[in-house]
């Protein structure tokens, strides 16, 4: 999108010929996968990681722009508020020690932008949502000073027609309104993406879906919004309220969330792809000069810009990429479940245990989504957002009957998924010594039962306990998180508790 909005250089075309255009890119989706033209397996991943900006008071800092220029790096972007950035991790093959690999160039990276951050008074935290933010920084003012998001604000704001409204009840009530997107900017979390064949993505997805739940329950990180403490991971529906483009009276007819963990396990790729055709309005619809069909008669390979750009605003948890690299198609499942943070090597830690799970899963002779209903799935991410690293999840039973049974979610990992991420990453041919690592990890944060949220609570209620008024715990907790952030330890050996003054 970033490079076909530019300034005063679009143009919204009306929505049937918008529409047209979409249905055209999804019959040449359609041709190139008849025609098996996609890139065949390279084992590719990627990572993106959205960051927040705050001061050494531990507030936010609204000089994205400022940052981003004194950084001077392609690898680091704006994203939708001024006290955001993204890092863009350049794709990787899976194996050997890439995980290692991976945690060095991201140290590297951040070490450098947070040196760069503080010449303009700020710093990088690696968070799901920055305990500090209130409602007067999640104003329009505060949307970064780029077209895109101007545009995607001012469409958002006017196929909703009215205020966007929160209410999330967790351990407190948050209730209010917005008259922009801009809350949506507080959620900011690591994406892993994954290349694969037409032919693997239906399982490789399912196989992202099933474990959605397991993944948030580990690597919740988000446990505040607005000086309230809410769920553990509240980026959800923190999410889908600020996307939410639909009148009261449309969710009640069972219209579908802009942002939504979808329907039912998936049969292919296309699915999905025509799925968001066929339940989501166009919010922005500008349209190429590409004919993708004519390009495909003229043996060439269509961008399917419109149908890409679509599918950008529809903000499913796992999402089916199209995108080209050297002139050849491929299909990437871009996994959004995780909350950023807190420290490099967690981050690594949930890469490690998705990529295993996913390869495992995807492999399985009975695959699990054959034995736990979608509901279920849908089920455990809503439980393990609520309740984190003590939610207790759905899962089928090891042996022939796999009937379902809930068992805390900790005990499921150690028992049953570590093994299995374990094997995955061994078909990966990852290095025994970075599996060891990085699986460790998940164990001692299910051992010790901590992870950021879990942290960041229990940091935030001592300190209320030493007498800190509410806003002051939680701006302690927010500096002490950013210093042990940047000392690298993982989360489950930092101490609790802020140090007395």
């Amino acid at each position: 999108m970033g490079e076909k909005v530019a300034a005063g250089a679009f143009g919204l075309s009306d929505p049937p010929r918008y529409r047209s255009k979409l249905h055209q890119c999804l019959e040449g989706l359609e041709r190139l996968l008849a025609e098996q033209r996609f890139d065949r397996p390279r084992n590719l991943m990627g990572m993106e990681i959205e960051l927040n900006l705050a001061g050494v008071d531990g507030m936010p800092k609204m000089r994205n722009g400022e940052v981003l220029r004194r950084i001077a790096s392609s690898d680091f972007q704006t994203e939708l508020g001024m006290f955001n950035v993204e890092v863009n991790i350049a794709p990787h093959r899976l194996d050997g020690r890439v995980f290692d690999q991976l945690a060095e160039e991201i140290r590297t990276g951040l070490g450098y932008a947070h040196r760069k951050a503080g010449e303009a008074d700020a710093g990088i935290v690696m968070i799901g949502i920055l305990p500090t933010l209130g409602r007067q920084d999640l104003v329009a003012a505060n949307l970064s000073d780029v077209d895109r998001y101007t545009l995607l604000n001012d469409r958002m704001v006017a196929a909703r027609g009215e205020d966007f409204s929160f209410d999330i009840q967790g351990v407190e009530h948050l209730v209010s309104t917005s008259s922009s997107i801009t809350p949506e900017a507080a959620c900011t979390s690591l994406q892993l993406h994954l290349q694969v064949t037409p032919g693997r993505f239906a399982a490789v997805w399912n196989a992202a879906q099933a474990v959605a739940g397991v993944q948030i329950a580990l690597g919740a990180n988000s446990p505040f919004l607005f000086g309230k403490e809410l769920w553990r991971e509240s980026r959800p529906p923190l999410f889908e309220q600020a996307t939410d483009t639909r009148a009261p009276e449309l969710r009640n007819q069972g219209v579908r969330p802009r942002t939504w963990f979808g329907d039912g396990w998936a049969g292919s790729a296309y699915e999905l792809f025509e799925e968001n055709l066929r339940y989501f309005p166009p919010l922005l619809p500008i349209c190429d000069e590409e004919d993708p069909l004519r390009v495909l008669d003229e043996g060439g390979v269509p961008g399917l810009w419109e149908l890409v750009l679509h599918n950008g605003t529809v903000y499913r948890w796992n999402r089916p990429v199209y995108g080209l690299a050297d002139g050849v198609p491929h299909l990437r499942v871009e996994n959004r479940v995780l909350p950023a943070g807190p420290t490099v090597t967690d981050v690594i830690a949930n890469a490690a245990l998705y990529y295993g799970l996913v390869r495992a899963l995807a492999e399985e002779p009975r695959p699990v989504w054959t034995r736990l209903p979608f509901t279920a799935a849908a089920e455990n991410f809503d439980t393990a957002c609520r309740h984190g690293i003590d939610a207790e999840l759905i899962w089928p039973r090891p042996g022939r009957s796999g009937a379902l049974t809930r068992v805390p979610a900790v005990k499921l990992v150690r028992d049953e998924l570590l093994p299995l991420a374990a094997a995955g990453l061994d078909a990966w041919n990852i290095e025994r010594a970075d599996r060891e690592r990085y699986l460790g990890v998940i164990e001692e944060r299910c051992k010790r039962r901590v992870n950021g949220a879990s942290w960041q609570v229990d940091t935030y209620h001592r300190a209320r306990e030493a007498g800190l008024e509410r806003h002051a715990a939680l701006a302690a907790t927010t500096r002490r998180y950013a210093e042990l952030m940047h000392s690298g330890e993982p989360v489950h050996s930092w101490p609790t508790g802020v140090p007395a003054p």
